[in-house]
């Protein structure tokens, strides 16, 4: 997990100087034809945590008036990292969150948590809090929409942009598939988004959304890289395939899918573990 930010610091200054990682110097040649398919992916929507990253994320049918919602990682929860097995949800929060303008260089302002709508790390990765102000206050007093949040799951080889409001770097990558399980520690997570080699995300980045370019929707919630070559340790995941086979990809990150979540989301930003579609972890009764 990206929780620990020892020895990245220094990371700080290359994000000053370039907030898009990978991102071609402006003398470059023209991108080829099929690259204007690519939505502009920016700092529209993402806030930066005291320890994480974050978005400001609605349904496609969400409306104006309902509160506004806030996504980042399980490991992120101000409460500490959920245990295996644990799920929250409905859980008073005064969190708050730096909400950036769309080119990361500012902050538009504060925004604040009334309620922790659900966090774990037991099949994925999540949290989800939900604001004291809605969407429409918000664009409002900060002309800045939300980000939307997929219904569908992502594909394989799907270029896709990690946006930090921690480091306010943007990490252009690519979905190199799917883990079956992947272990870190204690926690198990299910069918999780594995990167290519060149998507190198460090401590800071967890809870970042993982937006889709094509669409510029949320697919995905950006929490963990193996460092160190480890196997199922913390901060070293290891995949599990359906026969039980361990491998170890040193130095490949990974991302929690959240369109099961999503889907969780009725009106009035509350949690409906009935609603169709929703896959995450119920609370325990």
């Amino acid at each position: 997990m990206h929780r620990r930010l020892l020895g990245v610091l220094a990371a700080a200054a290359v994000g000053a100087a370039a907030l898009t990682a990978g991102a071609a110097p402006a003398s470059a040649a023209p991108a080829p034809a099929r690259a204007a398919q690519v939505k502009a992916v920016d700092f529209t929507g993402i806030v930066a945590l005291s320890n994480c990253s974050g978005s400001l994320v609605r349904t496609p049918t969400a409306a104006d008036s309902d509160p506004a919602l806030v996504l980042t990682n399980g490991h992120c929860y101000e409460g500490g990292m959920p245990s295996a097995g644990q799920v929250i949800t409905n859980r008073a929060s005064s969190r708050t969150f730096s909400l950036l303008n769309s080119s990361g260089s500012g902050t538009l302002g504060t925004l604040r948590a009334n309620r922790v709508l659900y966090s774990t790390m037991t099949d994925t990765d999540v949290t989800l809090y939900r604001l004291s102000q809605s969407y429409a206050a918000i664009q409002q007093s900060y002309r800045t929409p939300a980000l939307q949040l997929s219904l569908a799951r992502p594909t394989a080889g799907a270029d896709v942009r990690v946006v930090s409001g921690y480091w306010r770097r943007i990490y252009s990558c690519n979905i190199d598939g799917f883990a079956y399980r992947l272990k870190e520690g204690e926690w198990t997570f299910k069918d999780s988004i594995r990167y290519t080699s060149t998507c190198n995300v460090i401590g800071g980045t967890s809870g970042s959304p993982l937006v889709d370019a094509s669409t510029g929707k949320v697919v995905g919630a950006n929490n963990t890289i193996n460092e160190d070559g480890g196997r199922c340790t913390l901060n070293n995941p290891c995949e599990v395939d359906q026969s039980g086979t361990v491998t170890v990809h040193p130095n490949i990150g990974y991302a929690q899918q959240t369109y099961t979540l999503a889907a969780c989301i009725a009106p009035g930003s509350v949690i409906d573990f009935n609603r169709p579609g929703c896959l995450v972890p119920r609370a325990s009764s």
